[in-house]
């Protein structure tokens, strides 16, 4: 991509030209994620979170066609207020967004993205895109998989969103040869749960150790990039029986209501808020906040090594 198209935030460019730690922070969390104000007030806590850990954020948007390496508290609010009109962009949605100038909230691949050409080399996120169930007859695969198989940037997430199929999930990442490791855990957490039933390739105990398996990646020159699934705390995660009733129902709904493509995710999760009375969407906010703590550490430990 055209670096002339990058708007790369005073502060972040700072940290960048004298190493420090930067994390990059997707937007579709603001604007699709939760409703306003509560959009921008999380938002503007996992920033804080990444500072209180030693790093500094930079939110990833588009905004007026421009592609932006952090955000400012007015930017912030943009999105927040405009909501779910602002475009979910993937990676198909960028040069018709930068075209037409427009604005675009950035999914995990367009977070990525973005990150990599500001030399961002962490990302915190919530959960990811996967392999949708029932994908064998829809193909419904998230993009998210693809970026993390051919770009070099380190997700921190609590795990693949549970609508997901997260069999076929680790299975696809496998195909593509991303390692997906565990943080104090050999089981892949499941987004609300801490646990799956499947397991990760390798467990790793400390951010020094994150770091040093991502520098080992980036002097072998491998292609992409590389999943740390981080559970969700213990004392937020949710019964794992109340969360997959609230999917099942969820999955139902948006079957009947013919619900598809890129509006699916963000329809099941909201969803799954509704039926759980708001219960999910605490959980939601716990775990991106731990895992923004968890990412700044390790870009804190990358940026020493």
């Amino acid at each position: 991509m055209n670096s002339k198209l990058l708007d790369v935030a005073p502060e972040v460019r700072e940290a960048l030209a004298a190493g420090r730690p930067v994390v990059a922070l997707e937007s579709t969390i603001i604007s699709h994620g939760m409703p306003y104000p509560k959009n921008v007030e999380t938002a503007l806590l996992v920033e804080q979170t990444i500072r209180d850990n030693g790093a500094v954020p930079a939110t990833i948007a588009v905004i007026g066609g421009r592609l932006k390496a952090g955000l400012s508290r007015d930017e912030i609010e943009y999105l927040g207020k405009a909501g779910r009109s602002v475009a979910k962009a993937s990676r198909r949605d960028l040069p018709a967004l930068v075209a037409r100038g427009a604005d675009g909230a950035t999914t995990v691949a367009t977070t990525m993205i973005i990150a990599h050409m500001a030399g961002i080399r962490i990302f915190a996120t919530g959960g990811i895109g996967g392999v949708h169930r029932g994908a064998e007859v829809t193909m419904d695969i998230s993009a998210d998989l693809e970026e993390l198989a051919q770009t070099p940037v380190m997700v921190v997430c609590a795990g693949a969103k549970s609508i997901l199929d997260l069999g076929l999930t680790l299975e696809y990442l496998e195909t593509k040869g991303v390692p997906v490791l565990g943080y104090g855990t050999e089981e892949l957490p499941a987004f609300y749960t801490r646990q799956s039933g499947f397991r990760v390739d390798y467990r790793v105990d400390s951010p020094e150790e994150l770091a040093a398996i991502y520098r080992a990646q980036r002097d072998m020159d491998y292609r992409g990039g590389m999943l740390v699934t981080n559970p969700i705390p213990a004392e937020y995660a949710m019964d794992k029986a109340v969360i997959d009733k609230a999917i099942d129902e969820a999955l139902r709904a948006a079957e009947e209501q013919g619900v598809r493509g890129k509006e699916t995710t963000p329809f099941l999760l909201a969803k799954v808020v509704e039926l759980t009375g708001g219960d999910s969407l605490e959980s939601n906010i716990k775990l991106v906040l731990n895992n923004a703590a968890l990412a700044a550490k390790t870009a804190a430990c990358l940026s020493q090594q």
